[in-house]
């Protein structure tokens, strides 16, 4: 009887070892899972950043190129028209080409503005594509595990 019940306790402590070993290795593997899916995701955040900014850089120098372009070109517009001025016969024609200057001036700075502003919204809206994608990513990872 006593070889029976230490045969039965030997099996038992087999089981025990056994389920514990494999409770500890499964608990193991998960973990090991989560860590490599939460650096996944850690690396698309970051990739995701990265082309946030490069797209906010990339506006940007756009914006300066424009804005550059836009100076030059008021720059000499000044210039052309203050030469016409200084050569003008009368005072009815320094009025006229003033209010000409003026004119063309006022549209151009409403077009550089205009310009100006569609490609800051262009920018914005490009930059925050990879940001608003991972942010989807996660609301959907969230929303699955419920």
């Amino acid at each position: 009887m006593a070889a029976k019940g230490a045969e039965t306790f030997n099996t038992t402590v087999e089981q025990f070892t056994t389920a514990g070993n494999q409770a500890f290795k499964d608990s193991i593997e998960k973990s090991l899972s989560a860590l490599g899916e939460v650096n996944a995701n850690s690396k698309k955040n970051l990739e995701a950043a990265v082309a946030s900014v490069t797209a906010a850089t990339k506006g940007a120098e756009a914006l300066g190129a424009q804005s550059l372009a836009y100076s030059k070109k008021a720059l000499e517009d000044h210039v052309a028209a203050a030469k016409s001025l200084s050569g003008a016969k009368s005072v009815q024609e320094v009025v006229e080409l003033q209010t000409a200057y003026a004119k063309s001036a006022m549209e151009a700075y409403i077009a550089q503005v205009t310009k100006a502003s569609e490609t800051v919204s262009a920018a914005v809206k490009e930059s925050f594509l990879p940001l608003n994608e991972r942010v989807t990513a996660l609301v959907e990872k969230i929303q699955a595990a419920h």
